[in-house]
Order: C-alpha cells, then structure tokens, then sequence
C-alpha cells in the first residue's frame, strides 16, 4: 500500500486567520498554488482558504483587500493521516470533489495533497505504459541467408 507520507508536500505555505484576503492572493500568485491552510501558532489546522474563496471574496467595486482570512475560510475540512493510503485519499478527494487534503498527525498540519499530485501519478503510469509498449527495433528472422542442403532421394 503506498501511503501518503510518499505523496504528500510537506510543510505546505500556511497563512493565520488574522491575514488579509490580499496576503492570500499575494501568496498564491507568488507560490502558484491553490490551496492556503490557515494555521495558528502552534500550527493545529484551522481552516482552509481556496483560490475560489479568494475570487468569491473578491468585489470589483468594493475594497476589500485587508478582509481578514477568519471570515472566509473553510472551517471543519476533511483531513487525512500520513498513515492512510494514497488510493482512500483520492476516492475521498473524488467523492467529495476536494482539491486537496490537508495532512495532520497529532492535530498538527504536517503536509498538503492536492488534485495536482494525482495528476502527476497518473502521467508517471502512463509514461510507464507507454515504455512497457513499445516495440522493440528488431528485424524478423527470414532465413534468406539460411542455405538449405537438398537431400539424395535414397534417405
């Protein structure tokens, strides 16, 4: 069983609930990710803040830059142990429709999965299939250089 200890990224960028809707905005455009955990000090899991979250924050007309994290972040999100296997995590992130999985042991972020690192299994398996499927380079064996003694009759 691989776990997700193997998959996980560890010590994912985390923000506190006191930042502002810009601090998150700053910081996915600068780490081009999707996903903020929002943490305290002692780094237990709080919340969770989400690209989608952010744009639907976001009011064209209104500034709203400094609105702080605590007023529009997930609260109760799914985790998963470092324990559990890569495949219940996925089945958890599809039945759900999850981008990701924070990643808590001892109540403690430890680490995020996200849509993302699945789709870089999948490529790896199908690169792995594609290798396993190619042809080797050889030339049939037609005997055309072969030189077959004809036999007496009497044999």
């Amino acid at each position: 069983m691989i776990t997700i200890d193997e998959l996980m990224t560890t010590n994912p960028f985390t923000l506190d609930q006191n930042n502002t809707l810009e601090d998150a905005r700053q910081l996915m455009t600068d780490k081009h990710i999707r996903h903020i955990p929002i943490t305290d000090k002692d780094n237990h899991l709080l919340g969770l803040v989400t690209q989608r979250d952010v744009l639907e924050a976001t009011h064209p007309d209104i500034k709203n830059h400094d609105r702080k994290l605590s007023e529009i972040m997930i609260k109760g999100v799914s985790t998963i142990h470092t324990s559990d296997s890569v495949r219940r995590a996925a089945l958890h992130l599809q039945n759900h429709k999850y981008g990701c999985l924070p990643v808590v042991v001892d109540d403690k972020l430890v680490g995020i999965v996200t849509d993302s690192d699945y789709i870089t299994i999948a490529i790896n398996l199908l690169e792995q299939v594609d290798m396993s499927e190619e042809e080797v380079d050889y030339e049939p064996d037609t005997m055309d250089d072969v030189v077959i003694p004809e036999l007496d009759e009497g044999y």
